[in-house]
């Protein structure tokens, strides 16, 4: 292969150079550099899994039949419980500082119709220049970083909202506890409904195990349920089999580019948009309050706009006294109302820790 060499480019009806180029591989461009895509490249949120809001690198064993979050954005969905476990790890490729690793709990054989699957959903928001379901649908590109003590072939899929668009793609683990990079380019699908809104644009999914209902052929787009190839890996019949992941990018175009790094402030915030584990109320009064059953009210406005209303969970009472628990009202996307009554006049308080959700 040869090598194009110059210092500088420019266009035939151009005064001046576009683009100059230096020995130390820097490039200056005279005008503006303009992507493939109207915004930031990658789709896929927390793709190096540095954000782990509700475990903290704690180990979690998704729940059977239920949708079960590791690090945030990532989640899994298996048809039996106790066959692995996954959980944030520091082990990554140069370059990154930690990935998801999931183990295999046991050695079991997928039945016909057993699914384990680790998967992204992607906002409509966030994926609507796509076009997909549209003549006009764009090619994507997904690119990761992964390694797993068992070699061979290993399935992945995308799928939409009503999981009855799907493409069913594999790569291959050649080297055992390696690190390696992995592209996959997938023509849009200009057939079925896509979602462009705050609902599920596009499910980014990778396969763990899977029984024959669930085969198909990777390369093209189906109206069937793949989640796998026949023959490929099930890393849940391995016992103590681990697979990692990281760097996750979801691109438009037929390349893949390098794995586009946002601030940590900026992932975070990107997640709270999903989820929040940190909002934390107190209510209650000293001497003020001289009869029983006030009710007490605390406001909070959320870090982020929350992709819908969300759902509020106790994780922790920090403080209480002469309250009762409480409960919210008003939730919008902003914030939300929070009130409690007292039980007893004078010195009353309640303190608390709750989590907002909204995942897609």
């Amino acid at each position: 292969m040869s090598t194009l060499q110059a210092t500088n480019l420019k266009h035939a009806s151009s005064a001046s150079n576009n683009i100059v180029l230096d020995s130390s591989g820097n490039a200056t461009f005279a005008g503006t550099a303009v992507p493939a895509s109207s915004f930031l490249r990658n789709r896929i949120i927390n793709g190096d899994m540095r954000i782990d809001q509700r475990n903290a690198g704690a180990s979690v064993t998704p729940a059977s039949l239920a949708v079960t979050y590791t690090v945030d954005r990532w989640a899994f969905y298996v048809s039996a419980a106790s066959k692995l476990t996954a959980q944030r790890s520091t082990v990554a490729p140069t370059g990154f500082t930690n990935s998801l690793l999931v183990t295999s709990s046991s050695a079991y054989t997928p039945g016909s119709s057993d699914l384990f699957n680790l998967f992204q959903s992607v906002e409509g928001f966030n994926v609507g220049d796509l076009g997909w379901g549209t003549a006009n649908a764009q090619t994507i590109t997904l690119s990761f970083w992964t390694r797993s003590s068992v070699t061979g072939t290993y399935s992945g899929a995308m799928s939409n909202s009503a999981n009855n668009r799907f493409y069913l793609f594999n790569f291959t683990i050649s080297a055992a506890d390696t690190w390696e990079y992995k592209t996959v380019t997938i023509a849009g699908d200009t057939s079925g409904t896509w979602l462009t809104d705050n609902g599920i644009g596009v499910n980014v999914r990778f396969d763990m195990g899977a029984g024959s209902t669930y085969f198909g052929t990777a390369g093209s787009w189906s109206s069937s349920s793949t989640y796998k190839t026949s023959g490929s890996v099930n890393l849940v019949a391995t016992s103590g089999a681990t697979f990692y992941l990281t760097g996750v990018q979801l691109e438009v175009g037929s390349a893949a580019t390098p794995f586009e790094r946002r601030q940590y402030g900026q992932e975070l915030a990107l997640c709270q948009r999903y989820y929040n584990r940190d909002v934390l109320v107190a209510v209650g009064g000293g001497a003020t309050p001289t009869v029983t059953n006030r009710t007490f009210y605390c406001s909070v406005n959320w870090p982020v706009a929350m992709r819908a209303a969300p759902t509020m969970t106790l994780i922790s009472t920090l403080a209480s006294s002469n309250m009762n628990a409480g409960a919210w009202v008003n939730l919008t996307t902003s914030r939300g109302r929070f009130s409690a009554t007292n039980s007893v006049a004078n010195d009353c308080a309640l303190e608390a820790q709750y989590s907002a959700d909204i995942e897609l």
